[in-house]
């Protein structure tokens, strides 16, 4: 059986280092992108596979899915979700449309292609679907309440289904990376100067200090690892015969996790209340 692999967000970052070493270690890479020219970089760039696939538009995701399976022979071994991005802004100061925009991509997006994939799974009786989340799916930190709030969802929703499915052969995880070198700081910089306003709110130290935090160059502090390190994990979560439910990656991830078990959460605020913007 040819190890076909289906992953979302592409473009940059932990999607593309993920297609790259999946592809060199002989899968049936499947790379999806948001944007054409994306798709047309990839190609140009010795990818096989790659199809067009935007998490906001259940279209795209219908049409990105219909040529996965005219390319696989209708079977899909493993679903990696990784496609996301970084909202940031007080939870004040986001607009409804802004959140829901962050929720459209970073969950019912993933949602949609999700339960299309599993009724694939459990017909042709095997898989493995992974969903990337975020250190900010374990604990909370301030000017990140959109992303909080859609990893969240996604880790509640991600345990609800494999629970669900324990019973067969579909085998669901999580990873949750922390800082990993990435495109994802330049994006969400972006994000929180197209649709928050900043001049009008009463935090404009702290969206000062995050801009700052956002624009600068190389890794975004210590523990930040690259995207291979999150390959690693993915190759587990494939490989394994009993892949783990979570995996953590950089040590911040592991220092949350301990963290969200043992501290008191007045205690754990406070800690995380220093992270600032």
């Amino acid at each position: 059986m040819k190890y076909s692999v289906l992953i979302t967000g592409c473009s940059s970052g932990i999607g593309l280092e993920a297609a790259r070493m999946l592809q060199q270690k002989n899968y049936m890479v499947i790379a999806s992108c948001r944007k054409q020219e994306d798709v047309a970089r990839l190609k140009a760039e010795g990818f096989k596979h790659v199809v067009q696939l935007d998490l906001a538009d259940s279209a795209s995701i219908e049409t990105g899915l219909a040529e996965t399976l005219e390319i696989t022979g209708g079977e899909l071994f493993a679903l990696f979700n990784n496609g996301a991005y970084g909202q940031p802004g007080a939870v004040e100061d986001l607009p409804v449309e802004v959140l829901r925009e962050q929720f459209e991509i970073n969950f019912f997006g993933t949602h949609d292609l999700t339960r299309r994939v599993v009724k694939i799974m459990l017909a042709q009786g095997y898989g493995r679907i992974v969903h990337n989340s975020s250190v900010l799916g374990l604990v909370a930190a301030p000017f990140r309440g959109a992303y909080n709030a859609s990893k969240f969802a996604l880790e509640g929703l991600t345990d609800t289904m494999r629970l669900e499915l324990r019973d067969t052969p579909i085998q669901v995880s999580l990873i949750e990376p922390g800082p990993i070198t990435s495109r994802f700081r330049a994006n969400a910089l972006k994000a929180l100067q197209a649709n928050i306003d900043m001049m009008a709110s009463r935090h404009q130290q702290g969206y000062q200090e995050a801009i700052e935090r956002l624009s600068k160059e190389g890794p975004a502090g210590k523990g930040t690892l690259p995207a291979s390190a999150v390959v690693d994990k993915l190759l587990h979560a494939l490989e394994s015969s009993s892949p783990k439910p979570r995996y953590y990656v950089t040590w911040p991830t592991y220092a949350a996790g301990i963290m969200k078990r043992l501290l008191p959460t007045r205690l754990l605020d406070k800690i995380m209340a220093g992270q600032g913007s």
